[in-house]
């Protein structure tokens, strides 16, 4: 995630918003709009073309759910920026999951939780099965899960994730690192029977 700095009106406007002002959101969204983009962009490399969803199109959606839910207290951009991932992943997941329930079906080979992450935009199963092991690893330890989904989803360093979950970045790397061994774990053991058959 590019570093931004967190001037006082993107500051006020934050503080704003998790106070009840939805109209703060629509003044914040064209300040953050170019690091949405990217954010979207990001999610949207690996899509298959005909994808129905464009990044524009992927920030608006992002941003329909922003105004929709109950307010968050942002305690800065680099957290506002991670619930906007988890917000732009969950898009894609519900669409995923749509586009699966046309096809009935397809597998989820054994691969790398990094190669996962890439072609899992491809093939709906495969972001479903990340998506199934993330909510089970959330269950397990909701610090693991929410630090997977802003290193792998939300493009953050373990500098951005510190910050926002206000622990050292030593402590993040440990813990996303066994984090995503679990994960890789979940995955491989889903894999394998639909290797099998």
């Amino acid at each position: 995630m590019t570093e931004l700095s967190d001037n006082e009106p993107i500051t006020s406007l934050l503080r704003d918003f998790a106070a009840g002002n939805k109209a703060a959101l629509d003044r914040l969204i064209p300040l953050l709009y170019p690091e949405l983009r990217r954010l979207a962009r990001g999610y949207m490399r690996n899509q298959r073309p005909a994808h129905t969803l464009q990044p524009t199109a992927l920030v608006h959606e992002a941003y329909a759910r922003l105004v929709k839910q109950n307010q968050q207290n942002f305690n800065s951009r680099a957290h506002f920026m991670g619930v906007a991932a988890h917000i732009m992943r969950q898009i894609l997941i519900d669409h995923a999951r749509a586009r699966n329930a046309e096809k009935r079906g397809g597998e989820v080979a054994k691969m790398p939780l990094d190669e996962v992450t890439d072609i899992a935009a491809e093939r709906p199963s495969a972001m479903i099965a990340i998506d199934d092991a993330l909510r089970e690893l959330e269950r397990n330890d909701p610090l693991k899960a929410q630090l997977v989904e802003m290193r792998f989803f939300g493009g953050m360093t373990a500098e951005d994730s510190a910050e926002v979950l206000k622990i050292n970045a030593g402590q993040v790397r440990r813990q996303l690192r066994v984090g995503q061994a679990w994960l890789q774990r979940t995955l491989d053991r889903t894999a394998e029977p639909e290797r099998k058959t």
